[in-house]
């Protein structure tokens, strides 16, 4: 059977518990996948405590049933994948793994429905929550993986597909590809010590573009790649790739990779002096979220980076000291949201002060004032609330 929850209940156990004694007396008796329906609409949704809620209701339900009943029913498997999903989501990683765990137990090779519960994605969450990492994760997003191409396999056997069954299949190239790139980072990663690690790394980043080569994160991971090996050229024409396959795009767009990878790309294109192109990301990021502190720090250092390389190619004056410039007003507001949001990552804050203190030493501190023409959000919001607060003592 699966996992429970420890005895000590939470609120959120303890306002369901009260739902289910609130149905006790209802005519009809609701069904867990009834209640996993509506649980997996509060998930889309976003709301994570309701969607809480449901499951475990369903949850108490199929611990009820008989052994005969769970072994003619998938609801058990149903249950566990979507309770994993929600414990994911909400950051309990010991309960996810058990949820996980269970559900790979009764669906081992990934083949059954996903409507209930079936398929790759809890290989894959599992690979991603090991606490072993290194060879044990490869292990579960090789399982994934296998999965995956499974079911790619039955939908390219298709003669004549539908647009919904080619759209499912494009997105299930794209989930393999991402896949693949997850063993790469494990390999540079926890397993860059292997003798065979570059090899395994060649060989799938190499699948990941064959399979999905319009998915614009597998040529920033074989960029990574090629940064490892000192191929900065080739790691340049991967990134440019990339780049190409998005940034034209709206924001909207599914093609646009999600703010996460947009950041890690930023870091690379520093990385191999793609300055103004990084510089282009980040300004896209700041207008999508302008309270990220890693953002800003790359802006900076980016810019400051430009301005160096502007310096020593003995370009004008005015070139370098404009980066710097820049360099100095996209660092000062990462201190100051640093220092607001309470940010942990004291490595960043040091370089931050550094670089600063590098631009403060060629060109001076900072004018009071400088960078006031944009206006930091927190403060307009500041400015808007004192603004209300005068109008209502007017009243």
């Amino acid at each position: 059977m699966g996992p429970r929850r420890p005895d000590k209940e939470s609120k959120k156990q303890k306002r369901a518990v009260s739902r289910d004694a609130d149905s006790d007396g209802a005519a009809e008796p609701i069904s867990p996948k009834t209640l996993i329906k509506a649980a997996e609409s509060q998930l889309q949704e976003g709301n994570l405590e309701e969607a809480e809620i449901l499951v475990e209701r369903a949850l108490g339900l199929v611990v009820a049933l008989s052994d005969e009943e769970l072994a003619i029913s998938n609801d058990e498997l149903l249950v566990m994948d979507l309770y994993g999903q929600i414990n994911l989501e909400t950051g309990d990683h010991e309960m996810a793994r058990r949820c996980f765990e269970r559900a790979i137990a009764l669906d081992e090779d990934g083949t059954k429905d996903e409507a209930v519960g079936g398929g790759p994605d809890k290989f894959l969450c599992f690979a991603q929550l090991s606490e072993m990492g290194g060879m044990d994760s490869i292990k579960w997003f090789e399982k994934g993986a296998s999965a995956l191409k499974k079911q790619i396999q039955t939908l390219e056997e298709v003669k004549k597909r539908s647009d919904q069954q080619q759209m499912l299949l494009e997105e299930r190239k794209k989930k393999l590809a991402m896949t693949l790139c997850s063993v790469v980072e494990v390999y540079m990663t926890d397993l860059s010590l292997e003798q065979d690690a570059e090899q395994r790394c060649e060989a799938l980043v190499t699948e990941a573009t064959m399979v999905a080569p319009d998915f614009a994160e597998t040529w920033q991971t074989l960029a990574n790649v090629r940064i490892s090996q000192n191929r900065f050229d080739d790691a340049k024409a991967a990134l440019t790739r990339s780049l190409e396959l998005w940034t034209d795009l709206s924001p909207e767009d599914p093609a646009v990779p999600d703010f996460a990878s947009r950041v890690s790309l930023a870091r690379l294109l520093i990385e191999v002096a793609m300055g103004q192109e990084a510089i282009d990301v980040l300004e896209r990021l700041v207008s999508e979220d302008d309270q990220s502190v890693e953002v800003w720090y790359l802006g900076g250092w980016g810019l400051y980076v430009m301005g160096e390389n502007q310096k020593e190619s003995k370009s004008s004056d005015e070139d370098w000291k404009a980066s710097w410039i820049s360099s100095r007003v996209w660092l000062n507001q990462c201190q100051h949201l640093y220092q607001l949001q309470n940010y942990r990552d004291e490595r960043l804050g040091e370089h931050a002060k550094e670089l600063l203190g590098l631009v403060a030493e060629e060109l001076g501190e900072a004018p009071s004032g400088e960078g006031d023409e944009d206006q930091w959000d927190d403060d307009d919001d500041d400015d808007d609330d004192d603004d209300d607060s005068d109008e209502e003592m007017k009243d």
